[in-house]
């Protein structure tokens, strides 16, 4: 059950991390070079090492659904009713979810041995790049809870710049810089040219986030596959809200305050929230952020020490990111 859970939890999904994974090698590795098997193993195990993300942040976060299927602790506690199993099916399919979490980053940790074996020059440098990206992702995580709470002890005007580190830590770094990095370390990429793909990336990767947040609350659930105004039910404290809150007296914010967050939240007080965070202008700025996010990502590749080839599917790449429904 466990294993089948597991290869289910990897389908679907856009394959952005490996994406900029295998362009961070094209970008700097010998032009002849063509694929790598050792890039696509790395690259590969990336995309294991997200699907355990996904599942633990699905548990997290108590959501119900991921790509438009039920989440893993879902499908695993649907799986313990229908096999008419003893006990809490609500506790198994939790503890089954964390131990698959698990399973997943052990696979991912054996894919990369796999492709750094390919490529023993690079090893340690990739290894560390690795490294770096699952202890960003890790604290990333927490202060994603931890500000679900800790957001009534700072000043309001604080919100946005810590939702912007949250934002940082959690996906930037995560989904877009480090595989890039891993990418590159793994070509033997220079100081200069992980110096461009790193400025680019982090920038790419708040604009994606950013856009991430908008579709939180706006997304169509038949694209984005969870359903409309999730984030505002889980309660995150995104620079939508926050930006919405610098607009209002302490009153609406106190009002806005007791809704995001509550589970139980039904289709007009989505639309309620969704039009305050419009009638700010929240929206307006956010979109404006991932604009010049993804400006300033473009800059870095101007006169940067990258394959042309490379950099066009670099800008394809965060087009891809940044200007999306799902």
């Amino acid at each position: 059950m466990l294993t089948r859970s597991g290869a289910s939890s990897l389908r679907g999904g856009k394959r952005l991390r490996a994406r900029f994974c295998l362009t961070g090698f094209t970008s700097v590795a010998p032009a002849d070079a063509g694929p790598h098997e050792a890039a696509l193993a790395v690259a590969t195990s990336l995309e294991i090492f997200h699907a355990a993300a996904l599942v633990h942040d699905d548990l997290v976060d108590n959501s119900d659904t991921r790509r438009g299927q039920p989440a893993a602790h879902r499908a695993l506690q649907r799986a313990h009713r229908d096999a008419a199993w003893t006990g809490d099916s609500d506790a198994f399919g939790r503890s089954g979810a964390i131990l698959l979490g698990d399973l997943l980053v052990a696979w991912s940790d054996d894919l990369l041995e796999e492709g750094l074996e390919l490529s023993p020059a690079t090893a340690a440098v990739t290894r560390r790049a690795y490294a770096q990206m699952r202890r960003d992702v890790t604290i990333g995580q927490f202060l994603d809870v931890a500000e679900e709470s800790a957001y009534t002890a700072y000043p309001d005007d604080t919100h946005a710049e810590r939702a912007l580190r949250v934002a940082s830590y959690k996906s930037a770094r995560y989904s877009i810089q480090q595989p890039l990095l891993i990418g590159a370390s793994l070509a033997g990429g220079d100081e200069a040219q992980l110096d461009a793909l790193g400025r680019f990336g982090h920038d790419v990767g708040m604009a994606f986030q950013l856009r991430d947040d908008v579709l939180g609350v706006f997304g169509d659930t038949a694209v984005t596959g969870k359903p409309v105004g999730d984030d505002l039910r889980e309660g995150k404290r995104t620079v939508l809200v926050a930006y919405a809150r610098e607009a209002l007296p302490a009153t609406e914010r106190a009002r806005i305050d007791a809704l995001i967050g509550d589970a139980t939240l039904d289709a007009p007080q989505i639309a309620d929230l969704q039009r305050l965070i419009v009638d700010t202008g929240a929206l307006e700025r956010v979109e404006h952020l991932i604009s010049d996010y993804a400006r300033t990502a473009d800059g870095a590749l101007e006169g940067a020490p990258l394959h042309d080839d490379a950099v066009g599917e670099l800008r394809a790449l965060a087009r891809a990111a940044t200007q999306r429904t799902a």
